[in-house]
């Protein structure tokens, strides 16, 4: 933040350029004393404190309020108030409470409000080492104010954005804000303009983790200021997109009711005009609505969505938004991260060089499991190895299947590598106990120890960079364990070759020095003996490989938006085959942000690999590539991914390594952070897409016919053949007790090997809507003429009524059966595949013979008992529209496999 009456925003963002000498007067401050208590107070009174401004909430009844912000739903209230100024009181009661049952649904799924804010802002809540007036003092970090000089050793977190003007073989882990896979080196020095983010060595941003060493830093911004504040007003600036199933359930829902009251005004209009009372044409007004609106559409919509987040949970995949169920079936490009998601986010070692000889090894992450090809038995390698046991200042702590780092992770790497060789650090470390140690330092760039043997004699161990050790050795190892000269030129090609492939490589010496050396001069570190080399690299997750080969195959672009380095993100990029011939180019940062803006939708499109960029670049480019008409699913999991995810048409956090920031933001949460469930999520996603549109089909013959019925009524004059209650009864249990059993539907074959569904497509295809008039129609045929025909024969009207409400019902059994394949024949289809259809069958039949034949229902619903003869003409019925609706699905599927073989 800026300090009282000085404007230091521009220089606030130039620090890491700046000399400690301008940047200790420019925040007027002292590097030693630091500031006095007075002028910390002053400063913090007017500054305000070291936390992240909270962002708005929405409370519990603007989020009830919303589940009746829906057209439909205007439409079911004004019929309600209409059916109860006609005096029908049961009637308009129930109308109410199907809108109230449909609200509380939504209501009680509705995903959690937004965290992220609170969950970022919690992130500062720290405690922190000042020096204020020459004496150290143990502080709450929110009282931190620009100036303030701040002591760090490992362990401890940034409290703030901070210059240092001091470190002692620093290394910070800013993995969360970064993307880097390691922790960075830090030192005071000088650094050019428009050094990037993830390499200004002489900063620290809040959030980060000290993993070694000791460092003195003067803040020089606190709380929104900070580069996690920055990140903060992104999250809450970022607007959260509505889904592609919203989207289209909107305009389908506008549209429907246009519909609706454009037909229920004619219904009032022409009744009137022929001379039929007010008050009868307001109730077939009413009753054509109600009709023709779903009703249960939200809520078989919700219940649909929440079976999908089940599947999808046994499937290690967390769903957090409703909507996002579906979004994952319509996503067309995944943007996902590298670290931890396409890869281990477990530095391995991976090759080793000893002795001239190489070694491949097998297995990722910290677990011992994997072993060494060929096999580990020269004396050579196992010299390499104990090496990077003993120059080791990492150890691992936890059981093998979940063990944690204390330390740096490439020393970690060190330990499991010699374990997977049969060696046991603990017992090395114990046998041969340190005995000084020269620590690692970016301008020596190595580190040693010396160790004491069991019969007195002394050696020194190093390790560091491969130049470095190469300068300080005389002589190599052989396959043996024999001495001889030093072929350089050969260690440095292979070194080239490694590095290549994206190894981190480091080299190992040794030398033995004078019993009774107690202490590590780096004079004594002469005319080393080279070990070997081990390279190593957080590999790829053998099972993401696949999962992206099945997302491309589906037709789904996968793009990689990394803050690691390019050299790194080309390589493993190779090694998944993305970009058009499996060798990608790769954008970085800077790169993105020279290029023209006119230009960066179809560098966006083109690219498949971003490499170093920073926050605001992650977000441009989600929101360029939903600008060119894509769903976009953006994978990360630290805080830096943050504003992506929730710009995102579905954010995907990782559950395991991810910040509780991006979890926070995210749509979905893998519990096992693997790039390999996403595919799978997508694969749920597409049937729970499919399910619905099934559904939708389903459900609407029923609206419209039950609509037709009312229209043809008026327009002939008649007695109305259903009630507006008993359009209710239909609408409610056919979508409750039949159509829900279509949310069970298991996944169809070949679902991930066809396209996306594009966002431009509708819910309902020309041919899909076909079908629905075609039903449509034959129920208004069926339930108007059985309607007529039982008045003609003599039965009262609530009689004639039953028996076309039962036709309604029994259509929609039949229907059922033909909707579990929308292409396919039902015969084609397991009858058992699905057990809830069955289930449903016979439920909605057991209602409808208590709405026929119960006394309390026959009351409630203007129904009556219909003689067993009238159920065998309903039957029928059902039986026809059945066979109609299976030879148009055949004749569809011959014409079909005609044009392809055409």
């Amino acid at each position: 933040m800026a300090l009282p009456d000085q404007d230091t925003s521009a220089a606030a963002r130039e620090h890491h350029e700046l000399p400690v000498h301008e940047v200790v007067v420019l925040l007027g401050t002292h590097p030693e004393t630091g500031l006095t208590d007075a002028e910390a107070a002053r400063r913090l009174d007017a500054i305000g404190p070291n936390v992240l401004p909270p962002g708005d909430r929405r409370g519990a009844w603007r989020r009830l309020l919303a589940q009746f912000n829906h057209p439909l739903i205007y439409v079911l209230l004004v019929a309600a108030a209409a059916t109860l100024l006609l005096g029908e009181y049961v009637d308009g009661a129930v109308i109410v409470a199907v809108v109230l049952v449909n609200a509380g649904i939504g209501f009680v799924q509705e995903s959690r409000a937004e965290l992220a804010l609170e969950a970022l802002t919690s992130i500062v809540r720290t405690e922190s080492t000042v020096v204020r007036e020459g004496r150290r003092h143990r502080i709450p970090s929110a009282e931190l104010v620009p100036g303030d000089a701040v002591l760090l050793e490992a362990g401890d977190r940034v409290p703030a954005d901070l210059r240092f003007v001091a470190a002692r073989e620093l290394q910070v882990d800013e993995s969360a804000l970064t993307g880097e896979s390691v922790p960075a080196d830090k030192s005071p020095v000088e650094l050019p303009p428009g050094t990037v983010l993830g390499d200004r060595a002489n900063m620290g941003y809040s959030t980060g983790l000290v993993t070694r060493g000791q460092g003195r830093g003067v803040v020089v911004t606190t709380g929104g200021d900070t580069e996690i504040g920055r990140i903060h007003r992104l999250v809450g600036d970022a607007r959260v997109l509505q889904t592609p199933l919203t989207r289209k359930i909107d305009r389908f829902s506008r549209i429907l009711t246009v519909a609706i009251l454009a037909l229920a005004a004619l219904t009032f209009l022409l009744g009137t005009v022929r001379g039929e009372s007010v008050a009868d044409m307001l109730t077939a007004a009413v009753a054509l609505a109600v009709g023709a609106i779903p009703e249960g559409l939200p809520a078989v919509v919700t219940i649909t969505l929440a079976i999908g987040v089940a599947r999808m949970a046994r499937r290690r995949a967390i769903i957090r938004r409703l909507p996002a169920v579906e979004t994952l079936g319509s996503t067309t490009v995944i943007c996902t991260d590298k670290t931890g998601t396409l890869t281990a986010n477990a530095m391995t070692v991976t090759a080793l060089v000893a002795g001239r000889r190489e070694w491949s090894v097998s297995g990722t992450g910290y677990s011992p499991e994997g072993r060494l090809d060929p096999a580990p038995d020269a004396p050579a390698l196992r010299e390499c190895l104990v090496a990077g046991v003993l120059c080791n200042d990492t150890r691992l702590a936890g059981p093998d299947g979940a063990r944690t780092v204390v330390g740096d992770p490439t020393e970690a790497a060190l330990l499991v590598v010699a374990e997977k060789a049969g060696l046991d650090p603990a017992a090395l470390r114990a046998s041969l106990p340190r005995v000084d140690a020269v620590p690692f330092d970016s301008d020596r760039r190595y580190m040693a120890t010396l160790h004491r043997h069991p019969d007195g004699r002394t050696v020194a161990y190093v390790k560091g960079a491969v130049e470095r050790l190469l300068g300080m050795s005389a002589t190599e190892v052989g396959a043996d364990g024999s001495t001889g000269p030093l072929d350089a030129a050969a260690v440095h090609a292979r070194t080239e070759e490694m590095t290549a492939g994206a190894l981190r490589v480091l080299a190992f010496g040794r030398v033995d020095l004078p019993p009774g050396t107690t202490t590590l001069d780096p004079a004594l570190l002469q005319d080393l003996t080279l070990l070997g080399l081990q390279g190593m690299v957080d590999p790829p997750r053998p099972e993401a490989i696949d999962a992206v080969a099945a997302c491309r195959s589906a037709g789904i672009q996968v793009k990689m938006i990394t803050g690691d380095h390019a050299g790194t993100a080309r390589a493993i990029a190779e090694r998944f085959g993305l970009g058009e011939d499996g060798h990608p180019a790769v954008v970085t940062g800077r790169e993105l942000a020279a290029h023209p803006p006119e230009d960066l939708s179809a560098l966006a499109l083109r690219t498949a690999v971003f490499a170093r960029v920073d926050p605001e670049q992650k977000l441009r480019l989600v929101e360029v590539l939903q600008a060119q008409g894509h769903v976009v699913a953006m994978t990360g999991d630290g805080v830096n991914d943050a504003p992506a995810l929730r710009r995102a048409d579905i954010g995907v956090a990782m559950g395991l390594g991810g910040t509780e920031v991006a979890k926070e933001a995210a749509d979905m949460v893998l519990t096992d952070d693997d790039f390999a469930t996403i595919e799978a999520a997508v694969e749920e996603g597409r049937g729970v897409f499919d399910n619905l549109r099934k559904f939708i089909t389903f459900i609407l013959p029923t609206s419209f016919g039950q609509g037709l019925v009312i229209l043809a009524a008026v327009a002939l004059a008649t007695t109305l053949p259903i009630l507006p209650v008993q359009i209710l009864w239909v609408n409610m249990t056919t979508a409750v007790a039949l159509g829900l059993a279509l949310a069970f539907e298991p996944l169809e074959q070949g679902i991930m090997r066809r396209p996306p569904v594009l966002p431009s497509r509708p819910l309902l295809t020309g041919e899909l809507a076909g079908r629905i008039v075609l039903v449509s129609s034959l129920m208004l045929v069926g339930a108007f003429g059985l309607f007529e025909w039982a008045l003609a024969q003599g039965h009262p009207v609530p009689t004639a009524r039953t028996i076309a409400v039962n036709v309604f019902v029994v259509v929609q059994v039949a229907y059922l059966l033909t909707c579990r394949s929308l292409d396919r024949s039902v015969l084609s289809i397991g009858p058992l595949r699905n057990r809830w259809v069955l289930a449903g069958m016979v439920a909605m039949l057991g209602l409808q013979l208590l709405f026929t034949y119960a006394p309390w229902m026959n009351r409630l619903f203007h129904s009556a008992p219909v003689d067993p003869v009238w159920w065998l003409w309903t039957t029928g019925v059902g039986v026809v529209v059945f066979l109609v609706v299976e030879t148009e699905k055949w004749a569809r599927g011959r014409l079909r496999a005609e044009q392809r073989t055409g």
